[in-house]
């Protein structure tokens, strides 16, 4: 590692399903709770997105749910949500391509199901992914955030999760989500083609992380906080 102790965030560019016309985006917890975490530990942080730019935020991230009825969000995601000078954050974010990969020592990939369809397709991201973990820094993600990590592959060809543990948003959590038969893919599916090792809770919903060395990931939104406090204490052994 460089010894920066710097994390590069990925978010989103895309806002909406493109086989039914659900809107979707950032799940804006996997940014904010990631982010307190390492704003408490005196991390430095940055956004980038495949395309720079705008990011949406999904809508139903901003909702809770009690008793059938969609209620605004509260609490430390609600102070991120009012607070100006955090949301102009995503407004402009650099490129993934305009990334100066030597300035930090990991990467996280927030999810929100726009990722399953601008992540994938973005060659710059695969090969910032693989750079950072030749190079010996962290590489982490969370949600569907891991479809970042699909097309991601070694000097040697290989995919970079081959053989390794990984977890993400299971087939299980999308059919209770309803979104089953509308994203482009099934993630869970997608990691296990690549030889990754994928493991998930029993419970859905319930957070899940699973670290294989500088590889961390977690299941779901839930899953969030628990990656930034791996993924921090990863960077303090490190100095």
């Amino acid at each position: 590692m460089a010894g920066t102790g710097g994390i590069l965030i990925i978010v989103t560019n895309a806002g909406e399903y493109e086989k039914v016309g659900y809107r979707t985006g950032l799940w804006l917890s996997e940014l904010t709770h990631f982010w307190d975490v390492g704003e408490k530990a005196g991390v430095r942080m940055s956004l980038a997105s495949p395309a720079g730019g705008y990011v949406p935020i999904d809508p139903e991230s901003l909702m809770i749910q009690e008793a059938g009825h969609a209620l605004g969000i509260d609490g430390a995601v609600h102070e991120r949500y009012e607070d100006r000078a955090f949301m102009n954050r995503l407004v402009n974010t650099m490129s993934v391509s305009d990334v100066d990969a030597g300035s930090y020592d990991a990467i996280y990939l927030t999810g929100g199901h726009g990722v399953c369809f601008d992540f994938p397709r973005s060659g710059a991201l695969a090969k910032l992914v693989a750079s950072f973990w030749e190079s010996g820094k962290i590489v982490s993600a969370v949600c569907h955030g891991p479809a970042g990590l699909l097309e991601a592959k070694l000097k040697s060809g290989e995919p970079l999760i081959q053989g390794k543990s990984v977890t993400g948003f299971s087939w299980k959590e999308e059919g209770l989500a309803k979104r089953d038969k509308a994203v482009p893919f099934c993630l869970e599916d997608e990691l296990k083609r690549r030889g990754a090792k994928y493991e998930k809770s029993s419970v859905p919903f319930k957070s899940c992380v699973i670290e294989d060395g500088r590889l961390i990931t977690g299941q779901n939104p839930a899953s969030a906080a628990g990656v930034g406090e791996a993924v921090v204490k990863r960077l303090q052994e490190a100095r």
